[in-house]
């Protein structure tokens, strides 16, 4: 049985239609209800990942069991809530012996000069980015003490998921509407995106495959490219001129004041101002995997998310 701690969200929906596509048994495992398509092999169960006791019941019998949750914006939140779920789930995959696989993000290597490995030291340059190698430190302590199968699944900033994508909402949405785009940043500097069905897909392939336990792997993502050459391509498939308007640090926090979320992005704008370079290739030539382009990636999403 594969269970998915989190389900519902963008990363989990792929991960859930591949394991279906496969014919394996899912277990979704969420707050609230997520759909199940009247599919005989895929049950959902409520439960509250920080309450243990609610986990091991909605984990119960899994082989491999997928953390994708996502919470709140909020370095409070964070703060309170990560080390408890990761505690949790750690002790329940203890109790399971199941696999766990940790979809991860890259916060804790904090500003990078150079290409993001799996081997990149953790020296955060943000509280959030302080919560996530805490806890990505839990996992891996336990995985070095031989107590749990354990693999963290890391992905940069992903696209293809309009709620909670800065590239859809403020880039290939406006230019499905035929207005002007927003940049976080410096459009000069370097960065790569991960396309979600990508990242969903991979999350599968490291289910399937015991050998890849026990260790961090990147997730596939096409090389980095500059936001001016992003908004390129988006412009050239939406059919509009590549304008822009850039999104500086005050503009953020000021649009903070307003939205707790977008606050939550004012501490991590160093990774839109900087080079920030994600290297997948140790994922790409294990599973001879090549990431979508941004081209299809765009052309698919604007046949699909953003029909103008």
């Amino acid at each position: 049985m594969h269970t998915i701690l989190g389900a519902g969200g963008p990363v989990a929906n792929i991960l859930t239609k591949e394991l279906i596509n496969h014919n394996e048994t899912i277990r979704l495992v969420s707050r609230k209800p997520v759909n199940t398509n009247n599919n005989d092999k895929v049950t959902w169960q409520k439960a509250d990942l920080l309450n243990y006791d609610e986990v091991l019941s909605a984990a119960k019998g899994s082989t491999v069991i997928y953390l994708v949750a996502g919470l709140v914006y909020d370095k409070d939140i964070w703060r309170a809530q990560w080390p408890v779920i990761m505690q949790n789930v750690i002790n329940v995959t203890k109790a399971t012996g199941a696999r766990l696989i940790f979809f991860d993000n890259v916060y804790m290597y904090g500003l990078v000069n150079g290409s993001m490995t799996e081997d990149t030291p953790y020296k955060p340059s943000s509280v959030k980015g302080e919560i996530r190698a805490g806890i990505a430190e839990m996992l891996m302590n336990e995985v070095k003490a031989g107590n749990i199968n354990a693999t963290i699944a890391r992905a940069p900033d992903f696209y293809g998921a309009p709620v909670n994508s800065f590239i859809d909402m403020m880039v290939l949405s406006n230019y499905a509407k035929k207005q002007n785009a927003q940049w976080i940043g410096n459009p000069d500097c370097k960065h790569n995106f991960i396309y979600v069905p990508d990242a969903g897909k991979a999350m599968f392939m490291l289910g399937q495959n015991p050998n890849s336990g026990n260790q961090i792997w990147h997730l596939p993502t096409p090389p980095a490219i500059t936001g001016k050459q992003f908004l390129d391509i988006a412009a050239k498939i939406y059919k509009v001129e590549p304008k822009y308007t850039r999104v500086n640090k005050v503009m953020l926090w000021l649009f903070g004041l307003f939205k707790k979320v977008v606050m939550g992005t004012v501490e991590m704008y160093y990774q839109y101002d900087h080079d920030y370079i994600f290297d997948s290739s140790k994922f790409e030539k294990a599973f001879n995997f090549k990431p979508t382009s941004y081209e299809d990636a765009i052309t698919e999403i604007s046949k699909t998310l953003h029909k103008s």
